[in-house]
C-alpha cells in the first residue's frame, strides 16, 4: 500500500473484490460514458459495470494470474488498474497492463501515474522486465503512457469502434523495459 496527497494504492484479492464490485462498476460506467475505450460500447449501464468484475475479473483474481489495484483518495475509490501475468512459459519476462481506469471526476490529480507506478512495482517483484499495452491513438492516455516511459511499438487501424458512434479507430501498442 502507498499512499500521499490523499491517494492511496492498494491491492484487491479475490476476497475483497465482491465488497467493491458496486465501485469499480461505478468508475467502469462512467469511464464508458465519457468515452474511453475499454473494449464497452453505449448502451452500458450500472449492471454491466458489475458483471465485468463480477463474472470475469473475479474468476482471474481466483485464478492467480492477475494483480488487480485500486486507488482511494479520501475514502472513496477513484481509480484502477490491472496486471495480467497469466503467461506461457517462454513470455514469463512480460506482462500486459489493462484497464486504466480513473473516474472522471478524479481524473488530472495523479491518481493514474500513481497506479502506474505501483504496477510496475508489483511487475518487477514478479520478475516481470517488460510491460505491454495498449490504447486508442489519440486518447488522453497515449501522452501520459509516453510521459512515463512507454515507446509505440506501433499502431493497427480500424481496431475497436468506438464507444459511442460506428466509427473505427486505430489502437497504439505500447511497450516499457523494466
Amino acid at each position: 500500500m502507498t499512499g500521499d496527497n490523499n491517494i492511496i494504492v492498494r491491492e484487491l484479492t479475490a476476497d475483497d473484490l465482491p465488497a467493491r464490485i458496486a465501485d469499480l462498476g461505478a468508475i467502469l460506467t462512467a469511464c464508458v460514458h465519457d468515452g474511453a475505450s475499454v473494449g464497452f460500447i453505449l448502451p452500458f449501464t450500472a449492471a454491466d459495470g458489475e458483471a465485468f468484475w463480477r463474472d470475469g475479473i473475479l474468476a482471474e483474481l481466483r485464478a492467480g494470474g492477475l494483480v488487480l489495484l485500486v486507488a482511494e483518495r479520501d475514502g472513496r475509490t477513484v481509480g484502477t488498474v490491472q496486471l495480467d501475468h497469466a503467461t506461457k512459459p517462454n513470455q514469463r519476462h512480460r506482462a500486459e497492463v489493462r484497464k486504466l481506469l480513473v473516474h472522471p471526476d478524479a481524473r488530472r490529480g495523479g491518481i493514474a501515474t500513481r497506479l502506474m507506478a505501483e504496477i510496475e512495482r508489483r511487475a518487477k517483484g514478479l520478475g516481470r522486465t517488460l510491460l505491454t499495452l495498449d490504447t486508442r491513438t489519440g486518447d488522453g492516455a497515449e501522452p501520459l503512457y509516453l510521459g512515463l516511459g512507454y515507446e509505440i511499438a506501433g499502431r493497427i487501424p480500424d481496431f475497436c469502434r468506438d464507444t459511442i458512434t460506428d466509427r473505427l479507430d486505430p489502437t497504439t501498442i505500447l511497450y516499457k523495459r523494466i
